[in-house]
């Protein structure tokens, strides 16, 4: 053989090799993705129907779910590496980054994109009015969440000051809401579905208004991760947001009863009745996101929220929690 091709051959040979060995030193990516939900919530039927298709198995990604009851215990989850992501209030990006965090919380993927809250009284009221609730007593939610904060908005929108003109009630937990209201607790309700619909199901409580059509557009529940997270395994996050997008489309061209049956085994103990009805509810005021895209504009109407319910020590800017970039590659390749 010729000495100089040789050479060369031996050179490329060393070139590949180092090549090889620098790519095997590198530890791979994750597959297997911790996630951590605020809250087991018909809210979030993406989220299950991508479980329940094997969308996240198609992307290559075993996927374990626990639900983290609370935000504040999600992002204490999240921030300790017990899980990998969080689907959450988007709120609570802002407040660790007011707190500041040499590794911040990114929002990379929307899953819903309204409240997800309802008005109910203790009966039917015909020809509602906002006006109505003053001089009431209302059993709101937890002070500083986004279900209060949207629920204040709202109010303050139609002109009520939720602390001089309305008797507000805040000192019960978020789980035990309901039975207060049912045991006579205020007057009017601010309720999560299926709690709502199974309320007006048993002639306790009646459906008015919905705080999400109300309060408008917002990054309401979002999948967020630690920067490092997202910086070492990027591809996992990808194959993540391909996987929410697939079920997003498939909810958006899909019917009632058949997201409902398809979610069913998620929510054992809820009557099927009632699963429909609140998927119908959400489905119609468009609180299931159809891509994962958290755009300026709802991350400015977040802000206004937050800001009217003097929640938002500064206002964080959009391009510095937020990270768009997998959600409008899934939104363009994902059919």
């Amino acid at each position: 053989m010729n000495r100089k091709l040789f050479s060369g051959l031996l050179v490329s040979m060393l070139v590949i090799a180092l090549l090889l060995s620098a790519c095997s030193s590198g530890k791979p990516e994750v597959s297997k993705v911790r996630i951590g939900e605020v809250t087991r919530s018909l809210f979030y039927a993406p989220q299950y129907v991508a479980l329940a298709n094997g969308f996240f198995k198609d992307e290559g990604l075993d996927i374990d779910l626990q639900t983290t009851p609370g935000g504040d215990k999600t992002m204490t989850a999240l921030l300790s590496g017990v899980i990998d992501v969080a689907l959450v209030g988007s709120e609570t990006s802002i407040y660790v980054k007011q707190q500041g965090s040499d590794d911040p919380v990114i929002n990379f993927d929307q899953l819903t994109q309204t409240d997800g809250t309802f008005l109910v009284s203790r009966k039917p009221v015909a020809n509602f009015d906002w006006n109505m609730l003053k001089g009431v007593s209302f059993l709101g939610q937890r002070k500083g969440g986004m279900p209060q904060m949207a629920g204040e908005f709202t109010l303050k929108k139609h002109n009520i000051n939720p602390q001089t003109d309305l008797k507000m009630i805040q000192n019960v937990d978020f789980a035990n809401i309901p039975s207060a209201f049912v045991s006579g607790t205020g007057d009017y309700v601010q309720l999560f579905e299926p709690q709502a619909t199974m309320i007006e199901k048993e002639g306790k409580g009646s459906v008015i208004a919905s705080f999400g059509k109300e309060s408008g557009s917002l990054p309401y529940t979002v999948f967020m991760t630690k920067k490092s997270f997202m910086t070492k395994n990027p591809n996992t996050v990808q194959k993540f947001t391909n996987a929410i997008q697939k079920a997003q489309n498939w909810v958006r061209d899909h019917s009632v009863d058949e997201i409902s049956s398809k979610i069913a085994s998620f929510f054992a103990n809820t009557d099927m009745d009632v699963v429909k009805n609140v998927v119908k509810r959400y489905k119609e005021q468009s609180s299931f996101a159809t891509d994962g895209i958290i755009d300026q504009a709802e991350w400015n109407n977040l802000l206004d929220v937050m800001n009217a319910a003097g929640e938002l020590k500064s206002r964080v800017e959009w391009k510095n929690v937020v990270d768009n970039s997998f959600a409008e590659k899934a939104k363009s390749n994902v059919k």
